[in-house]
């Protein structure tokens, strides 16, 4: 990554501004957020065909135990998270959580087991804080290597699948999570089953030398669009995800994001290694007796978009704020105004009606269950 002024680049920035991207900066990057067909456009074509996105600003990582044991470092990371990691079984990823002794989120991440290491991919405007925190709590036990070498990109859509199946065969028996280490354009790539879109698709660690390459071979088919920040953004939404500083942060536990699913049995009150990581005693408290406050979805009855920061009220008259937005926008595929937030417990059932203020105005929203998509996911 070289630096241009304040700002760094991607492997792929060069070839973003060639294909038309509009560049912003974002997360300390010059990354694109839209193309030339703009955000609408990319959205939909996602939606319907494939989408090729640029995520190399995203921190990649190996963990390794010092000791050489897999099972070393798969304890190490479980004094982290709240997720089981020693079950993760080889050629298999999974959603983790990086949580702090109140039981606040410091972020999500990806993990990998590819056999003797971890390989982990942290959000661009953590990682940094991420590596530190790691090898601080860790780093006796594990080496943390910062991968610099290497893009990533996701390839997301129904038409996904077939298009790299063309490059590499073996990509069309994944699973979702399934994660393979596998040449394409005839250089070692890692591939999963995976993305933050709600379609089905995959993200591709490749080096850096070759990312253009890869690319351009990508897009190149006609199925295939290269789509910016601005459609990741209202694709993930659709499909109820979080984004890490808007609807996730260091204020919000694991059960009050309503991602209790991510937290496997087996560290639960009840379970076989239960508790040991940070905020256990506030994370296992709510997993058993709940939260007063939880993230849901709401959906808008008009036309305009609920913004993040919205506040929403019990009624139209009510002074007594119940919840607020945390991500909003208008969501192409459903053709009308979604979003998410944190509601008091007691307003959280889906078709509860609650009063959004807009620019003064107290307008009519509706609790709604999540993702607003049904997603495409490859499960078998």
């Amino acid at each position: 990554m070289e630096p241009t002024g304040s700002l760094l680049k991607t492997p792929l920035t060069e070839l973003n501004k060639r294909l038309g991207g509009k560049i912003v900066p974002f997360a300390g990057y010059e990354m694109p957020v839209q193309f030339p067909g703009g955000v609408l456009q990319e959205h939909l074509h996602t939606r319907q065909q494939a989408g090729l996105f640029d995520v190399s600003h995203m921190g990649q990582l190996r963990v390794r135990a010092r000791s050489g044991s897999l099972d070393d470092a798969a304890r190490a990371l479980e004094t982290l998270m709240p997720i089981d990691v020693l079950g993760l079984k080889q050629g298999r990823q999974r959603y983790g959580l990086l949580t702090q002794e109140k039981g606040g989120i410091l972020d999500d991440l990806m993990f990998a087991n590819l056999g003797d290491h971890f390989f982990v991919i942290v959000n661009a405007a953590c990682k940094k804080s991420d590596v530190a925190h790691i090898r601080a709590e860790i780093g006796k036990i594990c080496e943390i290597e910062e991968i610099s070498d290497r893009a990533l990109i996701a390839l997301q859509g129904p038409v996904a699948s077939r298009v790299l199946a063309a490059l590499q065969p073996a990509v069309g028996a994944m699973m979702f999570m399934d994660v393979i280490e596998a040449d394409l354009i005839g250089e070692k790539c890692i591939i999963s089953r995976s993305g933050y879109t709600g379609e089905d698709g995959y993200e591709i660690s490749v080096p850096s030398h070759r990312a253009e390459d890869l690319v351009e071979v990508l897009v190149s088919h006609p199925a295939v669009h290269s789509i910016g920040l601005g459609a990741r953004d209202s694709l993930r939404l659709e499909a109820g995800l979080c984004l890490y500083g808007s609807d996730i942060d260091t204020t919000t536990t694991p059960v009050e994001a309503a991602l209790e699913w991510a937290i496997q049995k087996v560290r639960r009150a009840e379970g076989a290694r239960a508790g040991g990581f940070p905020g256990d005693a506030v994370i296992l408290k709510q997993l058993q007796q709940g939260a007063e406050r939880r993230r849901v979805g709401i959906l808008a009855e008009g036309r305009a978009p609920v913004r993040g920061g919205t506040a929403i009220f019990a009624s139209e008259t009510s002074s007594e704020q119940v919840g607020r937005v945390s991500s909003g926008g208008f969501g192409p595929t459903l053709g009308k105004p979604v979003a998410m937030g944190y509601i008091a417990s007691q307003y959280t059932e889906p078709g509860t009606g609650l009063y959004a203020e807009v620019r003064g105005t107290r307008m009519p929203v509706q609790v709604a269950t999540m993702p607003f998509i049904t997603p495409g996911y490859k499960r078998g």
